[in-house]
């Protein structure tokens, strides 16, 4: 296998997106398909989807993916998790040995709620509840590692090429009205199954190609709010910075956007007086928030997607539509090999979020 360092390509890493604004479920192998196309683009130290619409049968509860080193891991990650949820169902996750996938960790699915006498406690909502579970665990009980933890969605990520861990995972057997994916090409991280993308928490998650410079910056901001940024990449910092804009500020999607993709000063001098006092605002107290260097993200939520580029547009995306699908993906082959024929193509402005919703959420906002 190449090891990271061997060879770098600054614009590497793949990403891939598909919306059904109807809801209309899609099978998990044409996400693979797509991400496939672009296998030059990784490496095979990471690779990864999050699919939503997922797990109907369960979706009132919160679907814990969990990474364990060994069963004393388990056990203790269980005890925690009895104490402070009902648990639903637990199975191990469905895999198949793919020779591409090695090292593969135990890796446990749980359907959990919260105890009511536990959250009622605590005095926190049920989602800041959760999220306060979910970073305990993953950073004080060793060899478990929570990695995705939203309700009717899932993450399922591993070392390996994209398409090798979609084979891994029997994507097949799923179906979901949104799934992106990821193939990664690491440059200052290493390739292990936790740093793989998506990095998730609730129901965001984040694939990313790029590399931020506003890392350490963002970091030391971010955890003064009790986030703990244990894997040390910059993927996931962003995962937390959109959690805290849109759950604990309640932003919309486009200030989030305007925030970590700010307008130049210059730009907002020439918008409305309106405009110019909101990004003002934005720029100013969540200035720390703002991530510099070039990237290109992929933020998926219950019942939407967002794209959205770097200013400068220093990594490539392109988007489209058929019908009621909505796609977007680094290369436009990696579209038109699942959909040869499309109502409409284009590349996105620097900058300038691309929001899709379900049909029967679509209030108010900017969505395609």
């Amino acid at each position: 296998m190449k090891k990271e360092g061997q060879i770098r390509i600054p614009s590497g890493c793949a990403l891939s997106g598909i919306f059904s604004k109807n809801g209309t479920r899609i099978a998990g192998d044409k996400i693979v398909k797509s991400i496939a196309v672009m296998h030059d683009r990784s490496n095979g130290l990471g690779g990864g989807f999050a699919g939503y619409g997922i797990y109907p049968e369960y979706q009132d509860c919160y679907a814990f993916h969990v990474f364990y080193e060994n069963p004393s891991d388990r056990q203790s990650c269980e005890e925690f998790l009895e104490r402070h949820f009902d648990i639903a169902n637990l199975s191990k996750i469905p895999t198949k040995k793919v020779p591409g996938v090695i090292d593969e960790p135990q890796i446990w699915r749980y359907f959990v709620v919260p105890l009511p006498h536990k959250l009622a406690s605590s005095q926190l909502d049920e989602r800041e509840y959760v999220v306060r579970c979910v970073i305990k665990v993953n950073s004080e009980l060793s060899g478990s590692y929570i990695f995705s933890s939203g309700k009717n969605m899932g993450v399922f990520k591993a070392v390996g090429y994209p398409e090798d861990v979609g084979d891994f995972y029997r994507l097949e057997e799923y179906e979901g009205y949104c799934w992106t994916a990821h193939g990664r090409y690491p440059t200052n991280t290493p390739g292990w199954w936790g740093g793989a993308h998506p990095f998730a928490l609730l129901d965001y998650s984040i694939v990313h190609n790029g590399e931020i410079s506003s890392y350490d910056a963002n970091r030391r901001w971010i955890e003064m709010f009790g986030y703990r940024c244990n894997l040390l990449t910059d993927t996931e910092v962003i995962t937390y910075i959109f959690d805290y804009l849109l759950r604990k500020q309640g932003l919309t999607l486009e200030e989030a956007a305007h925030v970590v993709a700010a307008p130049f000063w210059s730009t907002i001098q020439r918008l409305s007086p309106e405009e110019k006092e909101t990004y003002t605002y934005l720029r100013n107290v969540f200035s720390s928030l703002l991530i510099t260097g070039p990237f290109s993200i992929l933020l998926g939520f219950e019942g939407g997607l967002m794209a959205l580029n770097d200013r400068l547009k220093l990594r490539s995306m392109v988007a489209a539509e058929k019908d009621d699908i909505f796609y977007v993906a680094s290369e436009e082959c990696a579209i038109r090999t699942i959909a040869p024929t499309l109502d409409r193509i284009w590349a996105p402005k620097g900058g300038e979020p691309i929001i899709v919703r379900l049909a029967s959420q679509t209030e108010g906002g900017k969505s395609v």
